[in-house]
C-alpha cells in the first residue's frame, strides 16, 4: 500500500500531488524548487542559492520518511539553463559526497513552475523497520 509522506520543513506542493510517495521499499520524492518553505517564495540569489535550497527541501522531504542522501538511488536534475550546470554540479556534489553517489540525469527544459532555475526529484531506498 502506497503512503503519502509531507515535511512542514519542505514548501507545500504547488499543485495537486504529494511531497513524496512511500510504496514497496521506496520512496518517490516529487520534485523540489527553490521555494522558501516558511514564505512560499523563491529564494534570491544565484544559482548555487537555489540549488541549496531546492536540495534543503529535498533533504526535509527525505528525513520525513527517515532517510537522508545516503538513502537516495536516483536523482534528476531539470535547469533552464545547461550552461549553469557545472555550478550546480558543485552545490549538489557537496550534498551527495558519499560513495557510491546514485545514479543522476540533468535535463535542459524551457521553463520550470513558478520561474524557478532548478528542480530535482529523487528515488530513495526506504530504511528497513525492525
Amino acid at each position: 500500500m502506497k503512503r503519502e509522506v509531507r515535511s512542514a520543513a519542505a514548501p507545500e506542493p504547488v499543485g495537486p500531488y504529494s511531497q513524496a510517495i512511500a510504496h514497496g521499499g521506496l520512496l518517490f520524492a516529487s520534485g523540489q524548487i527553490p521555494l522558501d518553505p516558511t514564505t512560499g517564495e523563491l529564494v534570491d540569489g544565484e544559482i548555487e542559492a537555489q540549488a541549496e535550497r531546492v536540495l534543503a527541501n529535498l533533504r526535509a522531504v527525505l528525513e520525513a520518511a527517515g532517510c537522508s542522501f545516503d538513502h537516495v538511488l536516483r536523482v534528476t536534475i531539470y535547469m533552464t539553463d545547461l550552461s549553469l550546470f557545472a555550478r550546480v554540479n558543485a552545490v549538489y556534489a557537496r550534498a551527495f559526497a558519499r560513495e557510491p553517489m546514485p545514479a543522476r540525469a540533468t535535463v535542459g527544459v524551457s521553463a520550470l513552475p513558478l520561474g524557478a532555475a532548478v528542480e530535482m526529484d529523487a528515488i530513495a531506498a526506504l530504511p528497513e523497520t525492525p
